[in-house]
């Protein structure tokens, strides 16, 4: 959940409680870290009390899982906005990497920091079940663009895989750079770099 979406909705005190805590959270982990972000913290801000969120969610891994997920959603859906408008396959592939360039784009409260899923994981133990919601994130990225591929080259799955492989390494380099850049140059430059590979296929 992006600091655009949460700044649309308002204060929102007419909100569910749990919408409220769950966009504290956003806001909280994407510009603090999740480890740094504390129940009262998140509380305070939700305008909630404590036992609110423990009505709703049953620990704070608990909260972090819906933050992932909601993470997860947002970008689905700022993808299915840009296939919309894609014409075949090859645009297609390129709607991940605006949907990338599009989250990046958003009015985040410390600026852009890259994607706010492997953030968090980043921050996880081993074992954790949000790394687990993070990977399966991460995996279905791949798995679309290796979808528009094998409709780009019907017949051709494993040619496919690899060029879907090769193109999710690309748009999470460009996106872990443009985190540490604060912007999204690093985004259009990698779109532009799969173009170029999707027109010699």
């Amino acid at each position: 959940m992006s600091d655009t979406d949460v700044s649309r909705a308002g204060s929102g005190r007419r909100r569910p409680a749990r919408e409220r805590i769950l966009a504290a959270a956003a806001r909280r982990f994407y510009a603090d870290g999740v480890a740094a972000t504390g129940i009262d913290t998140i509380t305070a801000e939700a305008g909630v009390a404590k036992m609110s969120l423990y009505n709703n969610f049953s620990s704070k891994a608990d909260l972090v899982r819906a933050y992932l997920d909601a993470r997860h959603e947002e970008w689905l859906g700022l993808y299915r906005a840009r296939l919309e408008h894609a014409d075949g396959p090859r645009a297609g592939v390129l709607a991940a990497f605006d949907a990338y360039a599009d989250h990046a784009s958003f009015a985040y409260e410390r600026g852009f920091r890259g994607c706010g899923l492997l953030n968090a994981a980043a921050e996880l133990p081993a074992g954790d079940a949000g790394r687990d919601v993070v990977r399966a994130h991460k995996e279905q990225v791949e798995q679309l663009i290796a979808g528009h591929l094998e409709q780009l080259l019907p017949g051709r799955p494993d040619e496919a895989r690899a060029a879907a492989e090769h193109l999710s390494f690309l748009l999470e380099g460009a996106m872990a750079r443009a985190g540490l850049e604060g912007g999204d140059e690093r985004l259009r430059h990698a779109r532009s770099m799969a173009a170029a590979l999707l027109d010699r296929l």
